[in-house]
């Protein structure tokens, strides 16, 4: 999955490990309606599980190693797993750039 051309990268998580995860992120969540999530893997692996629905049967598991990433689309439940103690990840968020999420987000950097 790619996203959209028109899309652009408006705000990225903190570098995750086990020690500062927000519980969230183990658990089934969704990236917001209108929003990408990108999870890049820096170091170790993680698993990605795709869920047809919330609390639905999982759709899509894969592993995500070191230095690759993964898209979640707009309103997806889902949620990550650490596959070793070391795994640092980080999620980017896309919006379209014509976006309130983007001009909203991209006006409080410039305050």
């Amino acid at each position: 999955m790619n996203i959209p051309d028109d899309f652009v990268h408006y705000k990225t998580t903190p570098l995750f490990t086990k020690n500062n995860i927000p519980k969230l992120f183990l658990f089934e969540h969704n990236t917001k309606a209108g929003v990408f999530g990108k999870i890049c893997v820096s170091f170790g692996r993680l698993t990605f599980y795709g869920f047809s629905e919330r609390r639905g049967s999982i759709e899509k598991e894969f592993v995500i190693l070191a230095g690759e990433h993964a898209i979640s689309p707009p309103e997806y439940w889902h949620k990550v797993e650490f596959l070793t103690d070391d795994t640092e990840f980080k999620v980017e968020f896309y919006a379209h750039k014509d976006s309130d999420t983007v001009k909203q987000n991209l006006s409080e950097r410039n305050e």
